[in-house]
């Protein structure tokens, strides 16, 4: 076995795997300088092949805080460590409270806007009020591009595929996507796919919930639609029913030496991800979180062995 017990915790600083890179020492603030060595993974956004990296951040819970300094003062942490790892996606919703204000505000701070591919949604009906929303979100974001923009949970889909087509065209929007967080839509979101408005679609998908593997995630694929995986810690259920035991020793064949990384690592190599959006507004989680963004990935065999090693604890 891998260590011992402790490093399951999402608070304890990780080694990291030799070949692949290192941690910090821990006591220094993690937006100052680089935490892994090596290059990051990435993956083409099918309709134009630009690339993004695998570890993205989700902003749900995490980043709807108030306007004080300890408030955000891990939160400018995460986003700015984010960056120095390569890191560059970001997505939010008007749902998500105030996560798109402190991240604009953050970003705006640190001077980030151009290092982050920014993502949100639109999350209301009809056409004035979807506007409306949406302009918010660019004012609130600080931006005057938003390089994702996603109709969220389907709401009024129609009316927004067609104001987004029209944004995309005058270049306010780079690229428009679908999204929902359970598997009951997945088979709306494969009707969808099929009708190629969509750049992106946005969907559950961990090691515990693997629905999409037989349905939304091949089509993706086949249609050259990008994917990004919403809860690949499945609501971190996944960290609660590991914590206290150990990883298995095999991990190491795949540069894992933390149980987020193995959950993360078994999302983001399934052929059609393009990207995964764990949420975080700790410093080190997000540190963990970059590591399964580098190294090796599990092969087909040992992702089956992996979903068999989970589903025996």
């Amino acid at each position: 076995m891998i260590g011992s017990s402790a490093m399951t915790s999402r608070g304890t600083v990780l080694k990291g795997v030799a070949g692949v890179g290192a941690w910090l020492a821990a006591s220094g603030p993690i937006g100052q300088e680089p935490i892994v060595t090596g290059a990051a993974i990435k993956r083409p956004i099918p309709v134009t092949g630009e690339q993004i990296p695998v570890i993205g951040l989700g902003t749900y819970q995490a980043f709807d805080v108030g306007t004080s300094a300890a408030d955000r003062a891990p939160l400018k942490d995460v986003l700015q460590g984010l960056v120095n790892n390569r890191g560059s996606v970001v997505d939010s919703s008007p749902m998500y409270g105030r996560a798109e204000k402190v991240v604009g505000a953050l970003a705006e701070e640190l001077a980030l806007r151009p290092s982050l591919f920014l993502a949100t949604k639109v999350w209301t009906s009809g056409r004035d009020a979807g506007i409306r929303q949406m302009e918010e979100s660019f004012r609130l974001l600080k931006t005057q591009t938003i390089d994702l923009m996603q109709i969220h949970n389907l709401v009024d889909w129609k009316t927004h595929t067609a104001t987004l087509q029209e944004w995309k065209q005058q270049g306010r929007v780079r690229y428009i996507g679908i999204t929902h967080y359970h598997e009951a839509a997945h088979s709306e979101l494969e009707q969808l796919i099929k009708t190629r408005q969509y750049d992106f679609v946005q969907l559950n998908y961990s090691i515990a919930e693997l629905e999409a593997e037989d349905s939304v995630l091949p089509l993706a694929q086949d249609i050259g639609v990008a994917v990004i995986a919403n809860r690949p810690f499945a609501k971190a259920s996944l960290l609660s029913r590991v914590r206290g035991k150990q990883l298995p020793e095999w991990a190491q064949d795949f540069d894992c030496s933390s149980w987020a990384q193995f959950f993360l690592k078994y999302v983001v190599s399934h052929p059609a991800l393009t990207c995964a959006i764990p949420a975080t507004r700790n410093p080190r989680h997000m540190r963990d979180n970059m590591m399964a963004g580098v190294g090796r990935l599990p092969d087909a065999q040992t992702r089956r062995r992996m979903v068999k090693f989970v589903d025996d604890l």
